[in-house]
């Protein structure tokens, strides 16, 4: 079974679950928990990289015996450290620690005290009010644990598009060896940039004679074949991915693609003006009187239909349709025309490089600048900067820029918005910044009201210049805060400040529909990796996705502009 970093974070991640439920040391705990986040943030293959015979000890929170750990895993999918621990706590436990509000104490009393070791025993003893008996529950603890659970179920049946993206790669590289291939793509919402995926779809075409089929059902990562035919297949990974394959013609794939590319919504109101042109388009082709005249590309099917082609970010049914046959398409952003990034962290706060590996890694990749965005002081578990240790920083970024050539370093910070509005720093020392990132990272739960006049306050301080991800969200960890968005949209735009496209695969924050709502009000965006080590600054890709969905163009992004440029766009 391939192992991907997906599966390394999670043999990491249970095992620092279940030693923080026995109690175990708490620097042991966090050994762990580092080497998780250190392996999620990469984005290179670590079963790759031991293949080529690197040494994981360099990595950031990876010494030798984490590092022999690792190769365990990436060679028999687990480790038996992970199996010592489940014989003495019940695995399924961990699970619940990702319920917002239970800690390992918690899940402890749960176990202990109502022999609860899974999920679905936790969501029957709140059904029956038992949860609210125990010492430190209550009734509003177990109204948020049902509401939570109902929440997860839902949104687990579809994967994040980065850990589905670590899942299928190894998969068609593998399919891309079927010498008698002559094209293979996927399709479906993976294509279309969606933040998450339900399934799969990969189509294929090949010459006579092509195995892809037994090549399909054959490889090794496979746990269950749904179906298995000559033109269609399906099966379940073991990480638990549904995986679909089609087999085309050549002469109808570019139809095929186009069809299941998506969106529904799309490809209907596409078919519908196929029909007025006389016309019959299907997965098959584009025919007349039953004779196939167009299909072989996407671009013949938009071409012969009147229209632009629809890069597949747009195809949503959203307007693109109209603006493809009036020639009103945006010339949408490309990671090329990135030119910096404006959020990143170093081992200050909590980030796990230092400032001088960051410049260097953000110079290798070609950047003009990169701004070093600490957390301040609020920020505790980051170990964020006050005042004084913040001036301290812009002296070493001073020092280490008279001596880097190629890439200016920018002074920055990621400064909070406190629960009233007011900003986590004084302004005697904002001003000294090139500009200033302003988030929320505590009190999401305050109402719709509150939380926008929250926002709307901190706007008022003339040293913000970019709200960072703004609803707050965590893809699948937790649900955007209350926020009138189109009511903070319009005051900053007013008061010409930015909003972040966070491009952490966790975050992706804008969503595409908020990206679109501010091109319209006339907000600049900025396309940022928050990136805590080095191979973080490769997200950036997933923040360009995620623009681009929005029909953000390279002129909607201020990091896209020189620094000379860029400087102006931070006057108030």
């Amino acid at each position: 079974m391939p192992v991907n970093n997906r599966d390394i974070v999670r043999v990491f991640s249970k095992i620092a679950d279940l030693l923080e439920i026995k109690d175990a040391n708490p620097f042991r705990v966090r050994a762990y928990r580092e080497a998780a986040h250190t392996i999620n943030g990469l984005s290179e293959s670590v079963a790759r990289l031991i293949e080529e015979g690197e040494d994981l000890s360099g990595l950031p929170g990876i010494g030798k015996d984490l590092a022999g750990k690792i190769k365990t895993i990436v060679k028999t999918g687990s480790h038996p450290l992970l199996k010592d621990l489940k014989q003495e706590v019940p695995g399924e436990l961990s699970d619940l620690m990702k319920i917002k509000g239970i800690g390992p104490r918690k899940v402890s009393s749960l176990y202990e005290e109502l022999e609860i070791k899974n999920r679905r025993q936790l969501e029957k003893a709140a059904e029956k009010h038992r949860i609210r008996e125990l010492e430190g529950f209550g009734p509003k603890t177990e109204r948020n644990i049902l509401e939570q659970i109902k929440r997860r179920e839902k949104e687990h049946e579809r994967l994040k598009r980065a850990d589905a993206e670590k899942i299928i790669e190894p998969f068609i590289r593998y399919l891309r060896k079927e010498g008698k291939l002559e094209s293979l793509q996927i399709a479906g919402s993976f294509r279309r940039k969606k933040e998450t995926v339900g399934d799969v779809d990969i189509l294929a075409a090949g010459h006579r004679g092509c195995q892809i089929m037994d090549r399909f059902t054959g490889y090794e990562d496979v746990k269950e074949v749904l179906s298995s035919g000559d033109t269609r297949s399906s099966v379940i990974l073991k990480s638990g991915l549904q995986v679909d394959l089609r087999v085309v013609p050549q002469a109808g794939f570019g139809a095929a693609l186009h069809y299941f590319t998506g969106s529904q919504a799309h490809t209907v109101a596409i078919r519908k003006i196929a029909v007025k042109k006389n016309y019959k388009l299907n997965e098959y082709g584009g025919y007349r009187k039953n004779k196939r005249v167009f299909g072989r590309t996407e671009r013949e099917v938009y071409d012969k239909l009147g229209m632009n082609y629809i890069e597949p970010e747009l195809r949503e049914n959203r307007g693109e349709i109209d603006a493809a046959r009036t020639d009103n398409l945006p010339d949408l952003v490309k990671v090329d025309d990135i030119r910096g990034d404006l959020h990143v962290h170093t081992d200050a706060t909590d980030g796990r490089h230092s400032m001088e590996d960051m410049v260097k890694a953000a110079r290798k990749k070609g950047y003009k600048y990169v701004a070093i965005s600490d957390h301040s002081r609020n920020v505790t578990v980051a170990g964020g900067l006050g005042p004084k240790e913040l001036e301290e920083q812009l002296d070493r970024i001073d020092r280490l820029q008279e001596r880097t050539d190629g890439i200016r370093i920018l002074k920055s910070a990621e400064v909070d918005i406190l629960e009233d509005g007011t900003l986590d720093l004084p302004d005697g020392i904002l001003k000294k910044l090139d500009f200033t990132i302003c988030s929320v990272h505590y009190h999401f739960d305050l109402s719709r009201k509150k939380q926008t006049e929250r926002v709307l306050k901190a706007m008022d301080n003339r040293y913000m210049n970019i709200l960072g991800h703004a609803s707050g969200r965590l893809i699948h960890k937790r649900p955007p805060m209350e926020l009138d968005m189109e009511k903070l949209m319009k005051a900053a735009a007013d008061r010409r400040i930015h909003f972040e496209i966070n491009s952490h695969p966790d975050r992706l924050d804008l969503n595409d529909r908020h990206c679109r709502m501010g091109k319209e009000l006339g907000i600049k965006m900025a396309v940022t990796t928050d990136a805590h080590i080095t191979g973080s600054l490769d997200l950036m890709r997933f923040g360009v996705d995620q623009a681009r969905r929005g029909w953000l163009e390279a002129e909607d992004i201020i990091n896209t502009r020189p620094w000379k440029n860029l400087k102006s766009q931070f006057e108030r």
